[in-house]
């Protein structure tokens, strides 16, 4: 049975972290104690009682940017990794279980994306298309699924030897009942670690478009946005751009902290269950 009180420090400190920022982003325009884009001061203002933050380099609260930039940033990445996720998983199940030719078309083409670097690769295709969040969802969703695509199909091809999955086929089972119902439960563990690390991986990648000017568009910005926009003030010592920049590394190290704990107690479980 769960304990909470078996909870480790380190896991505590990254659901508490994950949490705020999922709050955040949920509740952005109740908590937020001004719009994303009104002016309220000078400049690159310090922190102070009236802008706990300070402004940034249009005299915007920042603490009110990086609330509303917790919901794009948390929206557009959450998004993309339940697309990259579920394509990858599925497609890599499928050409596992099928083999034959459609595993080999498959991995060919998912080896021919990997050969390309992942963020130039995102750079050509965002330079065509509209500049919007779903495109954003799209294409990092797509270029995220081939790394799933690898795991899945190593994994399930390791399951569809064994006795159960054999016995399923004998049965007449489909091809949906082997997928969902005999390997998806049994390579559920690492597929949890490696959504946590899609995640993150997200949140880095949409923070780079972001930063490079073909992630999202003004007015509105995601982290790695506002770190682009106020990167001039670090010449000054105006911290403006380093704050965003440590919200970034804070989320992606207590969504680890997190995966990290779920993956242990999942592997505890199921040793002590066997």
């Amino acid at each position: 049975m769960f304990n909470i009180r078996q909870i480790p420090l380190a896991a505590w400190i990254g659901l508490l972290l994950t949490g705020l920022a999922v709050i955040c982003a949920l509740f952005a325009q109740w908590i937020a104690p001004h719009g994303n884009g009104e002016i309220v001061g000078d400049v690159w203002a310090p922190m102070s009682s009236a802008h706990w933050l300070g402004t940034d380099n249009l005299g915007r609260d920042l603490l009110s940017r990086m609330i509303y930039g917790a919901r794009i940033t948390i929206f557009i990445a959450g998004m993309a990794t339940a697309l990259s996720f579920s394509l990858g998983a599925i497609l890599g199940f499928t050409a596992a279980v099928v083999g034959g030719l459609v595993d080999t078309l498959m991995s060919g083409v998912v080896d021919l994306l990997m050969a390309i670097p992942t963020l130039i690769f995102g750079l050509v295709i965002l330079a065509v298309l509209p500049a919007n969040n779903v495109t954003l969802i799209l294409v990092m969703g797509i270029l995220s699924s081939t790394r799933v695509y690898r795991l899945s199909r190593a994994v399930a091809a390791d399951i569809n030897a064994m006795d159960f999955v054999e016995a399923a086929k004998l049965r007449g089972e489909g091809l949906s009942w082997i997928i969902f119902r005999e390997i998806l439960p049994n390579a559920m563990s690492l597929l949890v670690a490696e959504l946590g690390l899609r995640f993150i991986f997200s949140v880095l990648f949409l923070s780079a478009l972001s930063y490079l000017g073909l992630g999202v568009q003004p007015p509105d910005a995601d982290w790695g946005g506002m770190v682009m926009e106020n990167k001039d003030g670090i010449v000054f010592g105006i911290p403006a751009a380093l704050i965003p920049a440590a919200a970034i590394a804070g989320l992606g190290i207590s969504v680890n902290l997190v995966v990290d704990w779920v993956l242990t107690r999942t592997t505890s479980f199921k040793g002590g269950r066997d």
